[in-house]
């Protein structure tokens, strides 16, 4: 899973299978904003659920 860019904003995504979490990281002009963390089931987390979280983030931040 790749990064995700928005609005001049980088959103880069990882996660672990072992504890079934991940974080997504803003970035903004390289620079590190804030951590989104989330939990997931399965092999690995549903690229639209990432796709979720940074629309939610974009709404909630008007970008």
């Amino acid at each position: 899973m790749g990064a995700i860019e928005r609005s001049g904003y980088r959103f880069e995504p990882e996660f672990s299978v072992i504890n079934q979490n991940g974080a997504v990281h803003v970035y903004q002009n390289g620079e590190f904003i804030e951590e989104i963390t989330f939990t997931f089931s399965g092999e690995f987390p549903e690229h639209d659920q990432i796709e979720e979280l940074v629309d939610k983030y974009c709404q909630q931040h008007h970008l």
